[in-house]
C-alpha cells in the first residue's frame, strides 16, 4: 500500500465528511461499489484519475490538491519539467504524470499518459464526465470506445465523449504514451 494513496483518501475522507456526505450517498453519485470507495479512502486501494477528477469537481477543489495535499496558487501560468509532472497512479495498466498540478481553477486536467503492454485482450473500462483529447507521442494504442475500436498510432489524435466507456492498449508489445487533456 502507497503512502501517498493513504494520504489522498485522508484528504477526500476530510472533504467528504466536512461537506456532510456519507460513504453510500458519494459511492452512489460516483457510480461505484461503496466498498470500492471505502478502501480508496482508506489508501487501501489506488484511486483512478477519473474518480480523483470526479471527486475534485464534486468537492470544487484542485485535482492537484487531491493529488499533492498543496493549494494550487499559480494564476498566471505553471511550468512542469520533463519528468517532473505528479505522478498519478491510479490504474494498473495505466501510469500518469501530471503536468499542472499547480495551476489554480483550471477548466480541464492535463497528463502524460504511459501504458505498458499487457496481454489483456481488452483492458478493464472507464468513466468519467465530461470530453478527452489524447494526442500519441510514442507508439500505438488501440482505444476500446462505446462498442469501437480505434488503432491510434503516433501524431494521430482523438477527442471523445468520456462518459462513453473507453480503455486503451499499448500495441505491438511496446509501451505507448500520449497526452491526455480532459475537459
Amino acid at each position: 500500500m502507497k503512502e501517498d494513496a493513504k494520504d489522498i483518501g485522508a484528504r477526500i475522507k476530510e472533504l467528504r465528511e466536512l461537506s456532510d456526505i456519507s460513504t453510500k450517498e458519494l459511492a452512489i453519485e460516483l457510480n461505484i461499489d461503496e466498498n470500492d470507495y471505502v478502501q480508496y479512502e482508506n489508501g487501501e486501494k489506488e484511486i483512478p484519475a477519473s474518480i480523483l477528477y470526479e471527486i475534485a469537481h464534486k468537492f470544487k477543489v484542485d485535482m492537484g490538491l487531491l493529488i499533492t495535499g498543496k493549494e494550487t496558487r499559480m494564476q498566471y501560468f505553471d511550468v512542469t519539467r520533463k519528468g517532473h509532472g505528479a505522478s498519478v497512479e491510479r490504474r494498473a495498466q495505466y501510469k500518469y504524470e501530471n503536468l499542472a498540478e499547480k495551476f489554480i481553477n483550471k477548466k480541464g486536467e492535463t497528463f502524460i499518459v504511459t501504458v505498458e503492454p499487457t496481454d489483456e485482450e481488452k483492458p478493464s473500462t472507464n468513466t468519467h464526465p465530461g470530453q478527452e483529447f489524447n494526442y500519441i507521442l510514442k507508439g500505438s494504442l488501440k482505444l476500446f470506445i462505446h462498442e469501437n475500436e480505434i488503432i491510434l498510432n503516433e501524431g494521430d489524435s482523438i477527442f471523445f465523449d468520456s462518459s462513453q466507456k473507453h480503455s486503451m492498449k499499448a500495441m505491438n508489445n511496446e509501451e505507448a504514451k500520449f497526452l491526455a487533456i480532459i475537459i
